[in-house]
């Protein structure tokens, strides 16, 4: 078990998973860490549906056939485009690390660059997802959307902290509505975003850079 400083330091987004699934007492046992969320009086608002074996893979196929289609049935809006200056830049300098970096393509090689995106629905061939799924309530969804980011923050650095990798998506979100109906869950509850999560093959040049962050002082001040 990890340290938290290395923890926090040391986990990145996954981009290439090996097929050697976690067994169930290694996820319960993740699951039991973030379930030590925080969230607002204590309402834990979160539903967490884990997908393994042989229905992760009709869900990837899914994916697959409706990203060619383009049948998206997002439950929520992502634009990157919309944030602007040392946003925008922010968000570039991740597109670069992971088409040029990440995967040596070259941004006019749309081909290559198709193959990626592929790579992205299904997982990056992690052999386990978690779908997060919330609550609707009224116009107090962005309450709802913090409390589970805080209990994907805690998920994530579990996974770390134990040896496994995880990769937050919002582009499996994109496929609500294929998930609902696979899994049986209700239409009250929206999906937030995908974790896929596995063993991450270290010896891929996908996972060999980490993304870096701004200094500390960029994001946050001090008031004495």
């Amino acid at each position: 078990m990890l340290d938290f400083e290395t923890t926090v330091k040391t986990r990145q987004s996954i981009r290439k998973f090996l097929p050697t699934p976690m067994t169930e007492a290694e996820i319960k046992q993740t699951l039991m860490d973030a379930q030590n969320s925080p969230s607002a009086c204590n309402t834990q608002p979160w539903q967490v549906h884990i997908a393994s074996g042989e229905t992760l893979e009709r869900l990837k196929k899914r994916f697959l056939v409706a990203a060619a289609e383009g049948k998206f049935t997002p439950d929520f809006e992502f634009n990157q485009a919309k944030f602007l200056g040392k946003y925008e830049a922010r968000w570039r300098n991740q597109y670069e690390h992971v088409f040029t970096t990440s995967y040596g393509i070259p941004r006019e090689d749309k081909a290559a660059r198709q193959v990626v995106y592929d790579d992205n629905f299904v997982g990056y061939g992690a052999p386990h997802m978690a779908f997060l799924f919330m609550p609707s309530i009224d116009n107090h969804d962005v309450n709802v959307a913090a409390d589970m980011g805080m209990y994907s923050q805690t998920f994530m650095l579990s996974l770390t902290a134990r040896g496994f990798g995880s990769i937050p998506q919002l582009a499996l979100a994109l496929f609500a509505d294929d998930v609902r109906e696979e899994l049986g869950i209700s239409s009250d509850y929206k999906l937030l975003h995908v974790i896929s999560f596995g063993h991450p093959d270290w010896d891929a040049m996908q996972n060999q850079k980490h993304l870096g962050r701004i200094p500390v002082d960029e994001s946050a001040t001090l008031h004495w």
